[in-house]
């Protein structure tokens, strides 16, 4: 049958099982937002108040639901503004399809209204692009990019769409895409099983692959036969319970003691699914000094990019914890466990009823259930919730790693809210960050979303200042905000519910009050001088960790 462009991009988005699409119209997307009016009953699509709000969402949806996140987007301006969200999903490897339109063929290259060359622009954010100048690709072209933004190390892939073509009709066969499958590699195991089997003090660090490949119960399983602490990096934080008793926590420079600790004394490190980031690692030479270091990574690009590993596997991390679970024997090393446990008491702390950071999350989370979504934004928050949030469910974190992109949480939670069935979610932010984008409040409100914004306000720019204080003798240039904003009030104008808080007992009052439906935002006040701890200062080693202000 004979379709045009645009129907063809809606039939092939119901024909991979989109359900839900975030995005905002214009002029180069005309057509296209014209067959989504058609079809309403088979895809929902959600307005957000700007471009970039719409990337955020389609990439909580995408991390929260496992699928692909689709985001619409015009020519020019509504192009660009999805760039940040586009570079956020290609660093922490997240399946996103960008779909934007633009003018039309002949009309390209000419400086013509709202023209801009987005497929130059993205080029090195995206896992591939495409500009589709014939109808006759257009079906196709769309099933190659579900493909590659699914395939191997997932990423985002856009497919920029001419106005001309979206009018323009071709026969569509409209054939099932079929099933995308993992990359599956054949490789020997036997170097890193010897390897395993020789060592004393085995050390698990696992991150967002674990998650991208579904193998927290493999990776569970392997921990528990080798008797092997596992620390996380912040991308691999929810991939096992928190209350899971190997499980010391994020490691890095604002990692639990434990964890940070326990990786500097193994005398193995098995690293699955991580990409030994700076943040990660610190000195280098120091991180490696001592132990071998076995990376196992889809991407072979990993392979060796930042730390020299001494046994490296490029496969499917699931396939990889499977093998190694039919080839190792069970161990336990008493002295090791004895050690990890004596680690552990150092991250204890005494309990108290201060208003600040780890007492404010306990008590959020006291009212969350295990599968509520929680997404943050970026800074000092972000830290004390992989710090001090009791995750126990695979995909309920959405937070910005690699690009650190402050204004990501509230678009983020947004999709994370839609992908969970409207269910609670949360967004732990700050003054700081929750300034970049909340303009988002407006679609919150709108779609009816139940999301609990906490917002962890402490008049400045905390992660900054903490670096100020620490490093640059207390010159805060630019870090003391001085807003006047009241939050609570700003809330109720966008027509959610808006909180102050000030001690604990005030916040569960709030908490035990809170409507059923809709957004609302808590304002909790807290210390400007309170600090993320541990730290690893930038480039430092083990040696070096800060414990206490």
């Amino acid at each position: 049958m004979k379709l045009n462009g645009a129907r063809i991009v809606i039939e092939q988005m119901v024909s991979h099982g989109v359900t839900t699409i975030f995005g905002y119209p214009g002029g180069a997307v005309l057509p296209i937002y014209d067959e989504l009016y058609r079809n309403s009953d088979r895809i929902h699509h959600v307005i957000t108040a700007h471009e970039q709000g719409a990337a955020h969402a389609a990439d909580g949806y995408a991390r929260a639901s496992g699928k692909t996140g689709v985001v619409f987007a015009t020519s020019g301006p509504g192009a660009t503004n999805l760039v940040t969200g586009i570079a956020n999903a290609y660093l922490d490897s997240v399946p996103l399809l960008a779909i934007t339109g633009n003018v039309a063929v002949p009309l390209l290259g000419k400086d013509s209204f709202q023209e801009v060359d987005i497929a130059g622009i993205t080029q090195p954010i995206v896992k591939h692009n495409f500009v589709v100048r014939d109808v006759c690709d257009l079906e196709e072209t769309i099933n190659e990019a579900f493909r590659i933004a699914n395939s191997g190390r997932r990423g985002p892939v856009l497919v920029d769409i001419p106005k001309n073509v979206q009018c323009e009709e071709c026969e569509y066969s409209g054939n099932s895409p079929g099933h995308i499958p993992r990359q599956s590699s054949d490789f020997n195991l036997s170097e890193i099983v010897q390897a395993i089997k020789n060592c004393k003090r085995p050390y698990i660090y696992a991150g967002g692959g674990v998650l991208a490949a579904r193998a927290e119960n493999e990776l569970r399983q392997l921990s528990e036969r080798l008797s092997a602490p596992v620390g996380l990096s912040m991308m691999g934080i929810s991939a096992l319970p928190h209350d899971y008793e190997l499980n010391l926590g994020m490691c890095g420079m604002h990692g639990k003691y434990a964890a940070s600790v326990a990786q500097s004394e193994c005398d193995l490190m098995l690293a699955v699914g991580v990409r030994f980031s700076d943040r990660a690692t610190g000195n280098v030479e120091a991180y490696k000094e001592g132990r071998i270091i076995v990376h196992a990574d889809i991407d072979l690009a990993e392979i060796g990019k930042n730390v020299a590993s001494h046994i490296y596997i490029c496969g499917d991390a699931k396939e990889i914890l499977t093998g190694l679970l039919q080839s190792l024997p069970a161990a336990k090393n008493t002295e090791w466990l004895s050690r990890i446990n004596e680690l552990k008491q150092v991250d204890r702390q005494p309990a108290d009823e201060n208003f600040n950071p780890r007492n404010i999350i306990g008590t959020v989370s006291s009212y969350c259930g295990d599968d509520t979504v929680i997404a943050t934004d970026v800074g000092q928050h972000q830290m004390w919730t992989m710090q001090y949030y009791p995750f126990k469910k695979p995909r309920t974190l959405l937070t910005s790693g690699g690009l650190g992109a402050m204004g990501y949480g509230l678009g983020a939670a947004i999709g994370g809210c839609m992908a969970a069935g409207k269910k609670r979610t949360v967004l732990f932010t700050s003054d700081g960050s929750f300034g970049m984008n909340l303009n988002e409040l407006a679609t919150a409100v709108s779609q009816e979303l139940p999301i609990l914004v906490i917002l962890l306000n402490n008049g400045v720019l905390g992660m900054v200042r903490q670096w100020q204080t620490m490093f640059y003798d207390k010159r805060y240039s630019q870090t003391t905000l001085n807003r006047k904003t009241d939050f609570a009030a700003l809330a109720k104008a966008f027509g959610a519910e808006g909180f102050l808080a000030e001690n604990l007992g005030q916040l569960k009052s709030i908490l035990e009050q809170l409507p059923a439906s809709g957004p609302a935002v808590i304002d909790c006040r807290i210390d400007m001088d309170e600090k993320v701890l541990p730290m690893i200062p930038a480039g430092g080693t083990i040696k070096n960790i800060i414990i206490k202000g």
